[in-house]
């Protein structure tokens, strides 16, 4: 099961990006990442790092915890993490930062889950149902991104 969505956002991609890869300002984006926290050491983005993020499932719970790792981390360009349990990706969530054709950035959200047989029997039994639900999610949290890229700043 795969979905993205894009957004333009009238700010350059590099600062689109630190505000994404700022995994602590989640909350303020997500609909369903409340918190986040960087682990073992890390204190920003990284390929490697990993951190936690605190989930409420569909904004009512079950609420948990993730354990996610930076998987590729371009500033600028690319950040992409994976859910990871057991030490297995499960699903992977990636955005990608390009300059718009008039300026700004097209940034699109995607998330992949992992190729296993369990999607695929999921999907039709009500996955459609979730993967719709995470491109309307991963729209808002562009569009809240969006509101806070494009807000004027006060020198």
């Amino acid at each position: 099961m795969h979905a993205a969505v894009t957004l333009h956002i009238d700010a350059e991609p590099l600062h689109v990006w630190e505000l994404i890869s700022d995994i602590t300002r989640m909350g303020e984006y997500s609909p369903e990442v409340f918190e986040a926290e960087w682990l073992d050491g890390a204190t920003g983005p990284a390929v490697g790092a990993t951190y936690r993020g605190h989930v409420k499932r569909n904004e009512r719970g079950p609420v948990y915890w993730t354990t996610c790792k930076v998987t590729e981390c371009v500033p600028g360009d690319v950040f992409e993490f994976a859910v990871v349990m057991r030490d297995k990706p499960v699903n992977t969530w990636r955005y990608e930062f390009r300059p718009g054709p008039d300026g700004g950035t097209d940034v699109t959200e995607s998330f992949r889950l992992a190729g296993t047989i369990l999607p695929a029997i999921w999907y039709p039994l009500g996955g459609f149902l979730r993967q719709r639900r995470n491109q309307r999610d991963m729209l808002r949290t562009l569009e809240r991104v969006k509101a806070v890229a494009e807000a004027p700043t006060s020198d």
